[in-house]
């Protein structure tokens, strides 16, 4: 294509809203202006291919989100239509003629016998009407009704999948709007469908129209008898009749399709024939009983043989495909047996423990089957990714083992070979979680949801939909084991952290940072003092993402503190805004827990070192009166429906968190030097020593 021409392409579809705009405004144009046969003959034309692109289009789609415009084309092209059916009355009325598309048209299909011409136009009328645009308006109306029933249900499956992380915010924001987009298409269908019906019964009348008028004025002014007027505009009418009926029958077909599609994520022809041709032995049955018809008397013989033949072929290269399917299918699965095989042998052989593993009763091995949709093994790898992301840490492969101790439906998670947690699931039922605005209406099995210890209730799928409609959130069953084990490895994150994950971390982030890399390590902090640091962020669930910023705090400050306790809180001020933002309202502001200063002064001149750090050495009844006022404030707090943390002095900070970490460990403590000076602060409640 010469460059220029693609230029004039290019600049025209900048332009392709203004050029619609007129468009649309020009279909209502041909309805007042008189329009020679030359122009009406191109514009039917137009019609016919624009009716045909779009019938060819919702054979290819593959959801009706992908031409989610058609109601409104709809409505345009059924205005078009009827904006050339008056265009083309005018000239029949007034001239006699038609131009030459209405001529082919009446002379193909009619022939010189106008009743059956009649006859066609009204049959193609009547399945316009009766069949096609009637069943898909019943069709859109249904579905715009079952699609808002679903929507509450298809909200909540939306929210469980983020809330487990396996989406993020804009999947669940594009999913929110799809299911909106869908039932906003189903009503605007239900209602496009009544353009189409009346424009099959505006054709008729104007087809009437055409005939009884052309008549009576050519006759009666003499340029016509009666027999040769018939004649004449009985061809015409027929012809613009069927001009405009095929293209409206086209749309209406193509609006059938659309509507009917079940969902998928392939087009109609390639469903058609996955699901049609798929099974030989439906068609070898079917081959036997057409070629069978064939030899009854009375009936032709080749062409029932003849087809029942070629569908015979057709189901044995099936046969012969599936065949061959199946013995891939054989051999991929001997070299998986002997894979496994393999892997077994190398664990037997290695002594050392796995950093973190599941193992599983017998009940859910099923999960484990990487050919299934919801594979335990790919949501693993979505996780392992996501920790990457969001922690910023590499998270070794975690082995997947069957325990026959177990209990059929029970997992355990391990450490290090040390098991931290464990569950139970039902692989064929399904968790609803109690929103706490009710009590469970639903007859199932009791339990606690793993991950963050929620009532909930076991139920079989049948119950599924009553769940959804009461409001329930609802959870399949490897979606909870996942989320357990993600909250699992963010409480133990700096645990998995080892000094083969810290090399690794640095040796990805020297590739472009080498100067901060090899300014720092060895010659100012060993790998294993920066690995320290990063555990003492990530066991506070400061994430690690920032490398960067992490190694250039430390080389500013490691050449004269050693302290990793102390580099560690001046890392935290480096990401103040990383480690404050998580704990801010809507609004951006930071509700915190002020500590009293009798109370500072009592930890502050009490702290000392220990292998687990700094921690106040205090009487155990002073210890205790603490813990009871930090838990009174902030239950005082969380009844007024904020979300808190602990606001200390940076010198108290550590000691302070050190010293509530087994008794609250989700408390968040931060010191004054880790609030960015814009982040506004309100003081909710106060830590006092009573």
């Amino acid at each position: 294509m010469p460059q220029s021409l693609r230029a004039s392409l290019y600049n025209l579809r900048k332009y392709a809203e203004v050029l619609i705009a007129f468009a649309v405004v020009g279909v209502i144009a041909i309805i007042i202006l008189p329009m020679p046969s030359f122009l009406l003959d191109l514009l039917l034309t137009v019609n016919l291919a624009i009716s045909m692109m779009i019938l060819i289009l919702t054979l290819f789609t593959k959801s009706v989100l992908e031409f989610s415009i058609f109601p409104s084309l709809l409505l345009v092209m059924t205005m078009f239509r009827l904006g050339l059916n008056i265009s083309s009355t005018r000239l029949i009325l007034s001239k006699g003629d038609a131009g030459e598309v209405i001529n082919a048209f009446a002379t193909f299909v009619t022939g010189n016998n106008y009743v059956v011409g009649a006859v066609i136009f009204i049959i193609i009328t009547i399945v316009q009407m009766v069949v096609v645009t009637n069943g898909a308006g019943r069709v859109s109306e249904v579905g715009a009704r079952f699609t808002l029933d679903a929507m509450p249900g298809k909200q909540m499956a939306i929210d469980a999948d983020l809330n487990s992380g396996l989406i993020n915010e804009e999947v669940a924001k594009k999913r929110r709007l799809d299911l909106q987009r869908e039932a906003d298409f189903y009503g605007s269908m239900d209602g496009a469908s009544k353009f189409v019906k009346g424009d099959a019964v505006a054709g008729i009348i104007i087809t009437l129209i055409n005939l009884a008028g052309g008549i009576i004025i050519f006759s009666m002014q003499g340029e016509m008898t009666i027999m040769e007027s018939i004649g004449h505009f009985g061809k015409l009418t027929i012809g613009d009749g069927l001009v405009s009926q095929i293209p409206s029958l086209l749309i209406s077909v193509a609006s059938g399709l659309i509507v009917t599609r079940s969902g998928g994520d392939e087009s109609f022809g390639k469903t058609f024939t996955k699901e049609l041709f798929s099974t030989w032995k439906v068609m070898m049955i079917g081959a036997v009983v057409i070629s069978a018809i064939g030899f009854i008397p009375a009936f032709p013989t080749i062409p029932f043989v003849a087809i029942g033949s070629f569908i015979g072929l057709g189901g044995y290269l099936i046969y012969e495909n599936d065949k061959d399917e199946i013995v891939r299918k054989v051999e991929e699965k001997e070299k998986e047996k002997i894979s496994k095989i393999k892997d077994v042998d190398e664990t037997v052989r290695s002594y050392h423990v796995e950093p973190i593993s599941i193992e599983i009763g017998y009940g859910l091995i099923p999960l484990v089957d990487e050919g299934s949709d919801s594979s335990l093994v790919s949501h693993i790898t979505s996780i392992r990714k996501q920790c990457a992301t969001e922690m910023g840490i590499l998270i070794n492969p975690i082995r997947i083992r069957d325990n026959l101790q177990l209990e059929p439906n029970s997992y355990v998670m391990k450490i290090k070979g040390n098991e931290i947690a464990r569950g139970e699931i039902y692989v064929h039922k399904f968790l609803v979680i109690d929103p706490g605005t009710q009590d469970f209406d639903l007859q199932g099995i009791p339990t606690k949801e793993p991950a963050f210890g929620l009532a909930a209730l076991w139920i079989e799928e049948k119950d599924k939909e009553r769940a959804d409609l009461s409001g329930y959130t609802i959870v399949e069953p490897v979606t909870v084991l996942v989320t357990h084990l993600k909250e699992l490895i963010r409480k133990h994150a700096f645990e998995l952290l080892g000094r083969q994950e810290t090399k690794a971390l640095i040796d990805e982030l020297s590739e472009k940072y080498s100067v901060i890399v090899e300014e720092l390590i060895p010659g100012i902090m060993t790998l294993g003092e920066v690995q320290k640091v990063l555990q003492n962020l990530l066991k506070e669930n400061v994430p690690i993402t920032d490398l960067v910023t992490i190694l250039e705090t430390l080389a500013d400050n490691a050449v004269s503190i050693k302290d990793t306790e102390i580099l560690t809180e001046h890392v935290r001020h480096a990401l103040q805004r990383t480690i404050v933002k998580d704990y801010l309202d809507q609004t951006g502001e930071l509700k915190v827990l002020t500590i009293d200063g009798q109370l500072e002064d009592l930890i502050g001149g009490n702290i000392h070192k220990s292998m687990g750090g700094s921690i106040p050495v205090l009487e155990p009844e002073m210890i205790t009166r603490i813990f009871g006022s930090i838990q009174s404030a902030f239950d005082e707090a969380m009844m007024k429906g904020y979300q808190t943390v602990i606001l200390a002095s940076p010198k108290i900070r550590t000691a302070l968190k050190n010293l509530i970490s087994m008794t609250f460990p989700q408390m968040v403590v931060l010191s004054l030097n880790e609030v960015p000076n814009d982040v506004p602060i309100e003081v909710v409640g106060m830590v006092e020593f009573r």
